[in-house]
């Protein structure tokens, strides 16, 4: 077969279908029309004398010749790739783009204030698009390139993913600076006696705090649950309730926050991105931004996690 009559872009259909088992939604992320990509297919099908996917209740599912293309084609797109991106230099200053990440919630109130500051006052061209995805989308989301970055806890295993830790949040307790044990020292059967609001962007399932307790033989209770934390100091400020939650927030809210009486595991944060970005400049330029705003947010926090503050 004489490459040089190969139409390569029928490649990069053909990794598209593979990735996302559609041909609409192909299309989609290559930004063309749903019969282009069909049209494509029957070209490639013609050229490789295979169907290469065949329509299942799961989609288009790949044919075994399709399998055992699909790693050597994405290898050599990468190739490619990595080639135009040596050749390209990226100047923050100048760029113009659309970055697009998932963050879990804690991450978007700390970080993303330092992280729009930044892009302001050194990449003024750059826009982001954030959004919340469940973690069993995000590898397929990173791969065909809908997201740039993913920071969330390291609970996202892919062998395609690369990860590298950006933050490591203790927990502290809080309560409105009225709060009758706001005036000394908290201890665990003062911790234990009050009624908590607990957040979680799950709805069901124990988190650090409860999984700690129960290493202890203890339980809280849990009088209210949230997924989300902006109701948090309204709730708070009309309550004699308690709320276990990072240390980066706590110093954000209009509250009194203590040091837990017990020892509690960190909640940890990772960055995520697909190794075919390994080498894109405008992500890797985003992630050393993030790792800064970390740095200057544990510089901007006590030193010792566990010491009493008032935000």
């Amino acid at each position: 077969m004489n490459l040089s009559r190969i139409d390569l872009n029928l490649f990069i259909v053909f990794d598209a279908i593979y990735t996302h088992h559609s041909l609409t939604r192909a299309a989609g992320v290559l930004h063309v029309t749903q019969p282009a990509v069909s049209n494509a297919l029957t070209r490639l099908r013609n050229t490789l004398d295979d169907p290469l996917f065949v329509r299942s209740p799961q989609g288009m599912s790949p044919t075994p010749l399709a399998r055992q293309l699909i790693t050597p084609i994405r290898d050599a797109l990468q190739g490619l790739e990595q080639c135009v991106q040596t050749r390209q230099q990226f100047d923050a200053a100048t760029a113009k783009q659309t970055l697009r990440l998932h963050t879990t919630e804690q991450a978007e109130i700390f970080l993303l204030p330092r992280l729009l500051e930044r892009l302001a006052k050194h990449a003024p061209g750059i826009n982001l698009e954030v959004e919340f995805m469940r973690r069993r989308e995000i590898p397929l989301a990173l791969a065909a390139g809908e997201l740039q970055l993913a920071i969330d806890a390291p609970l996202i295993n892919h062998s395609e993913l690369v990860s590298k830790p950006l933050r490591r949040d203790h927990y502290v307790c809080v309560m409105r600076r009225d709060h009758p044990l706001a005036k000394h020292e908290l201890s665990l059967e003062d911790f234990l006696a009050a009624r908590h609001i607990h957040i979680s962007s799950r709805s069901r399932g124990s988190g650090h705090i409860d999984l700690a307790l129960r290493s202890l033989g203890h339980q809280r209770r849990i009088a209210l649950r949230l997924q989300h934390y902006s109701s948090l100091p309204s709730l708070l400020a009309r309550s004699d309730d308690l709320a276990a939650i990072p240390q980066s927030l706590a110093q954000l809210g209009p509250w009194h926050s203590k040091p837990l009486p017990f020892d509690c595991a960190a909640l940890e944060l990772h960055m995520f991105w697909h190794k075919n970005a390994d080498h894109e400049p405008s992500i890797n330029w985003l992630r050393e931004q993030l790792v800064q705003c970390c740095e200057e947010l544990e510089k901007e926090l006590p030193e010792n996690a566990g010491s009493s503050s008032s935000a």
